[in-house]
């Protein structure tokens, strides 16, 4: 029995501050490309638009300027920063070296490893037979972030979701909706999954980057 001066204890998720929500708004909304690039969005525009006060808001920016999303103009608001050809080789390059530092890093632990990608796998064809474009990016996503967090990393791995959200911004989602995008994807990566069971890392290797390379090359076309 609970004694009547005891704190209740709450199940429930703590519900995300103003400012969070106001973050994950607007980072949905550039992601997106709701708000493209070159837009410039003010502070009063974009508290109406969540329901929240201006001071979250402007914490909600400041995080977005810090990862390179919006540029911070002092009474005037935010601008969308747009996607450069120099960006996109620049976040392909860092995807390159992250991805094949974490693929020699967890080489050692490829039995496990195959384990979880497999399950992603998995995951993928069963969207790519029901039509389910949500959720084949999003299991394709969780496939390559597997192997970078396994790498044991933190801060790699966190440097990786923002390489990512940056390249969904340059268009990714056509990208993985162009015709044809997914049956090589499951085929590279059910390649990756068969360099686990050899005795060659550098066959391993050889497949990781291969898989980027090939994605990098439909992205360069889309500029």
């Amino acid at each position: 029995m609970t004694h009547p001066s005891a704190p209740a204890r709450s199940t429930a998720a703590a519900a995300p501050s103003a400012a969070e929500r106001a973050y994950r708004h607007l980072k949905r909304s550039i992601l997106e490309q709701v708000y493209p690039g070159g837009l410039l969005v003010s502070e009063g525009e974009i508290a109406e638009a969540t329901g929240v006060s201006r001071t979250p808001v402007r914490e909600a920016l400041l995080r977005l300027e810090t990862e390179g999303l919006v540029k911070l103009y002092p009474k005037r608001g935010a601008l969308i920063r747009p996607v450069s050809a120099r960006e996109i080789t620049d976040v392909i390059e860092a995807r390159r070296l992250v991805e094949r530092h974490a693929a020699e890093r967890v080489w050692p632990r490829r039995a496990e490893l195959k384990a979880d990608l497999g399950r992603w796998l998995a995951e993928m064809r069963a969207a790519h037979a029901a039509g389910d474009v949500t959720a084949l990016m999003a299991a394709d996503r969780a496939f390559h972030a597997t192997v970078v967090d396994a790498a044991g990393n933190e801060i790699l791995a966190e440097l990786y979701q923002r390489l990512r959200d940056r390249q969904l911004r340059m268009g990714e989602t056509s990208v993985r909706l162009s015709p044809g995008w997914a049956d090589v994807a499951l085929t590279e990566h059910a390649a990756q999954l068969a360099a686990l069971d050899e005795d060659d890392p550098g066959r391993w290797l050889e497949a990781v980057v291969a898989h980027i390379d090939n994605s990098a090359t439909v992205l360069r076309t889309l500029r």
